[in-house]
């Protein structure tokens, strides 16, 4: 276990029961929106941000965690109006994280201090350049300027994450980005009964929770 004491140590069995929820919620994709399902998904991230606490790490990776599992509730349900809650909390859960890198990490000159940081940070602007080039035609004006913040947002956070030292952080970060980009495509650009989506909606949640994990344990293990 990655803390001491064992299974029987709050700090692992409060992980242990958020990789359970995460788990569980993984095999509820497929079934109807319902409150066991929408438990599930919220649970698992917000395991995490008691984890945090529980162990003293920075509020706002607390706040950041949160806020997230507020948006996972969100996004657990259907219909547009869950889909904007979800969007907001995830976009104050990005700010909070470039909040917290930032004044952990080693500045922004620290995007230049070693070349694969600086290709990193190429490829993650291009990345999110692509996403909302494929979304501007395909998503309602109402929408364009909330996705647009939060593409804004989400590319803060990735860059943000590259001026930490911690590769468990700097993963994390890159992989809330791929599971948002994800997210996107299936949500937008597919048909409403591609095949694809299926598997797509599970490799979303995989890189997304990943990414809150890696996140979480870059700060407290690190």
């Amino acid at each position: 276990m990655p803390f001491p004491s064992g299974i029987d140590a709050n700090a692992n069995a409060t992980l242990v029961f958020s990789l359970a929820a995460a788990v569980i919620y993984a095999f509820s994709l497929g079934m109807r929106p319902r409150l066991s399902r929408s438990a599930a998904r919220t649970l698992a991230v917000a395991m995490l941000a008691v984890l945090v606490a529980q162990q003293g790490g920075p509020w706002q990776l607390v706040a950041a965690l949160g806020v997230s599992a507020v948006g996972d509730a969100f996004l657990s349900r259907d219909g547009e109006k869950a889909f904007l809650g979800a969007t907001a909390s995830f976009l104050a859960a990005h700010v909070l994280y470039v909040v917290l890198f930032l004044r952990a990490g080693g500045g922004v000159g620290q995007l230049l201090a070693e070349p694969w940081r600086a290709v990193i940070v190429l490829a993650l602007t291009v990345f999110a350049l692509a996403m909302i080039f494929a979304l501007w035609r395909r998503i309602g004006p109402a929408l364009r300027l909330p996705i647009g913040i939060h593409v804004a947002a989400l590319l803060g956070m990735g860059i943000a994450a590259l001026t930490l030292n911690s590769v468990w952080v700097v993963v994390g970060g890159v992989l809330l980005m791929l599971s948002d980009g994800l997210l996107a495509a299936e949500k937008f650009l597919l048909p409403a009964i591609s095949p694809h989506r299926v598997w797509m909606r599970h490799v979303v949640w995989v890189l997304y929770y990943a990414g809150q994990l890696a996140i979480t344990l870059g700060f407290l293990l690190g």
